[in-house]
């Protein structure tokens, strides 16, 4: 009789599985976008969190249910409370028969300013567990300029391995081809309703199909939301630029500490050829125990890759609002001449 195999971990597990098809889209109830829309706008300007509940199916990931996280102040137990009230709130959604399977979580955001170490360190935590997540990001000041402000996004795969690596060097994201704009994917969002639901929203419609949303679009005053836009894109200048420096000083050590040990072998072959013609065996050419050999540490790029990343969304957010900005005056101005 064969002996039992032992016992394997996750990432074991997952590397022998066959090749699963890759996340397409991100099917959500049309219930839970007004309900992670109700969440983040209560409590704006604070962030907020909450988790989504669903079914990986195939290519598609569907979005059925989700439940917020309680704002907690500072000085209670928030880890440990935290997942009691996760867990409780799925038993409780197992009980009434609804889905209670995790499929990854939603958050709120400031002007789109999400892109942290924070958000991919809770990516790595959620994909210990589950086989594929996504995180729905909805930032309420955005909507205020009458666009639904929502977006499904996930850690490129490649981005993953060198994160698991802890491998954020120049060599090593030369190797990958890795660049910024790899680091998270944006997937398609598909609302998805009933036909009872559909049919329910259809006899609420309204004669005139002009909503709130409507006049939101046609607001002319979008200065405070440009000028928050660009406080935000100078500071990230200036991380940027402290990054930078950081590599500066780095590569300034490395340029000292060459220099040192090219002047300590050219010394130590000075006293080779010297004991040479004594009849005296040479000395090794490499000490290790000397601190001129010792490698310096190479500053991880993960943090420049995230501001980068950050500074090209404020760039296209006041692109996209400063081209609406003359859509709009150029429409007033033809209704004045009118």
């Amino acid at each position: 009789m064969a002996a039992s195999s032992a016992p394997r971990s996750f990432l074991q597990v997952a590397a022998t599985e066959e090749v699963v098809s890759p996340l397409r889209v991100v099917q959500i109830e049309g219930l839970v976008i007004l309900k992670i829309i109700k969440h983040c706008k209560e409590f704006s300007p604070a962030l907020v969190t909450g988790q989504l509940l669903g079914l990986d199916v195939g290519s598609v990931l569907e979005v059925t249910n989700c439940f917020p996280f309680p704002i907690r102040e500072e000085d209670e137990e928030i880890e440990a409370d935290g997942a009691n009230y996760q867990l409780e709130m799925m038993r409780c959604l197992r009980e009434v028969n609804v889905d209670n399977n995790t499929v990854g979580w939603y958050q709120s955001t400031i002007l789109g300013s999400y892109q942290t170490v924070e958000l991919i360190e809770t990516f790595m935590n959620y994909q210990e567990n589950i086989r594929r997540c996504v995180c729905i990001i909805y930032d309420p000041s955005r909507s205020n300029q009458g666009v639904l402000a929502l977006k499904a996004l996930k850690l490129s795969d490649s981005f993953m391995e060198l994160y698991w690596a802890n491998s954020f060097t120049g060599e090593k994201l030369r190797e990958k081809n890795l660049s910024w704009v790899d680091i998270f994917e944006e997937i398609p969002i598909k609302v998805s309703n009933s036909a009872l639901i559909s049919a329910f929203m259809t006899e609420l419609e309204a004669d005139t199909p002009v909503t709130q949303c409507d006049y939101d679009r046609l607001q002319l005053s979008s200065n405070p939301y440009m000028e928050r836009n660009v406080e935000f894109l100078i500071e990230c200048m200036d991380d940027l630029s402290m990054e930078q420096q950081k590599f500066q000083y780095h590569y300034r050590n490395l340029s000292r500490q060459q220099a040192q040990q090219q002047a300590w072998l050219q010394k130590r072959r000075a006293e080779n050829m010297a004991r040479k013609a004594a009849g005296e065996e040479p000395l090794p050419e490499e000490d290790p125990t000397n601190p001129i050999f010792k490698p310096i540490p190479e500053p991880s790029r993960l943090e420049s890759f995230l501001i980068t990343n950050q500074i090209s969304n404020y760039c296209n957010q006041i692109n996209g609002v400063a081209g609406q900005s003359f859509n709009r005056l150029y429409l007033m101005k033809a209704l004045h001449d009118n």
